[in-house]
């Protein structure tokens, strides 16, 4: 049996609490996420209140938003209590864990409407979240070790190494990524056009004047990827997403979209079609996009089925139908922002200004 690196929660939220919230004394932190990763919510809360911040943690149970969806009246799933944005507002900054976890009913006839309805009512709720400093990382749960493919402690071992937790300093670890990507950023700063060609794929986007983001693990952990907003009447041609991504518990795959004029015009999938149209009818705005991100962390080599790490696999992009990242630049308001992901390690190349820049998954 291979010596697998066993996954630790605490090292995991030192990480959280010092490198990626940078917690100081007196700030108000939420921690949200399932009862399932209580070992991590615990350390981290933990480490927090070391550093001298004032925690404030959130559990739900496993399937919450799904029997949110499905049992709440409509009063209930089409609004958000004020006090509830006005508490989320009153944060210094947030975690929210994800923990993958097998969700009946998601198929359920009408389920992919009412799932975003929801989301569509914690629009506001979402803009204050998006205002403040904010983190999202993954517990890995037995789940998202069968999603992955791996066992348990296959998977333990990969999510430690993706977070470079197998290093002696995994803060320096995470500067030679800033700096890495940096390089990048560079190049991409000076193009105006994105052309992105593979098998199913011939889209044309415009970046000009809006600001590249270099992800280095403190916004999500594990990261590697610069991303930004792209014009949003630009996106014209047609793209296709041939790496599974889940909305709401649903697995969509084979999803295709066209675009014109920076709208949806056309959307089709191999399986999971209702949830993407239910996903892209959510409101006006999650029919354009909202981030175009280029992955780069090649110690990730094959998908999981979990996004946080699926669309940072060096040789792939994704694009983010929905909400833009305000400090990219772009403009498009949306209750949505879901990624999704192109893998262009099979032929598939990427041009600035008509320079290839990528190919194959590549940069040259």
């Amino acid at each position: 049996m291979p010596d697998f690196l066993a996954y630790d929660p605490a090292e995991h939220a030192e990480l959280l609490t010092h490198y990626c919230l940078y917690a100081a004394p007196g700030e108000r932190l939420l921690i949200g996420g399932s009862s399932a990763a209580l070992p991590l919510v615990a350390e981290t809360h933990r480490a927090m209140l070391r550093a001298g911040a004032r925690p404030v943690v959130r559990l739900s149970y496993p399937g919450q938003d799904e029997d949110l969806a499905a049992l709440a009246g409509d009063e209930v799933l089409d609004t958000t209590h004020p006090a509830d944005t006005e508490d989320m507002r009153a944060m210094d900054g947030t975690l929210r864990i994800l923990t993958p976890e097998a969700q009946g009913g998601a198929d359920a006839p009408g389920a992919a409407e009412r799932r975003a309805r929801l989301t569509a009512a914690r629009a506001a709720l979402a803009a204050a979240r998006a205002g403040k400093k904010w983190s999202l990382t993954l517990y890995p749960t037995p789940h998202a070790a069968e999603q992955a493919g791996m066992g348990e402690a296959e998977f333990g071992d990969f999510v430690m190494r993706a977070m470079f937790l197998d290093r002696a300093d995994p803060v320096a670890a995470w500067g030679e990524v800033r700096a890495t990507q940096a390089r990048l950023i560079e190049r991409l700063t000076r193009a105006d056009t994105v052309k992105i060609e593979a098998a199913g794929t011939d889209l044309t986007l415009r970046v000009g004047g809006r600001t590249w983001a270099n992800s280095d693990g403190k916004r999500n952990m594990p990261s590697g990827e610069v991303f930004t907003g792209p014009r949003e009447d630009s996106a014209e041609g047609h793209v296709t997403f041939d790496i599974p991504a889940s909305y709401g518990g649903v697995l969509v795959r084979g999803a295709r979209l066209e675009f014109r004029a920076g709208q949806v015009v056309s959307a089709r999938a191999d399986e999971g079609e209702d949830t993407l149209h239910a996903a892209l009818a959510t409101d006006p705005g999650a029919r354009f996009l909202g981030e175009l991100g280029i992955g780069t962390n090649f110690g990730i080599q094959r998908p999981t089925g979990n996004i946080l790490f699926d669309e940072k696999i060096g040789g792939t992009v994704h694009l983010a139908v929905g909400r833009s990242y305000p400090e990219t630049g772009g403009t498009n308001h949306s209750a949505v922002h879901w990624d999704l992901i192109a893998d262009l390690r099979g032929g598939g190349r990427i041009l600035l200004d008509g320079e290839l820049w990528q190919e194959n998954g590549q940069f040259v």
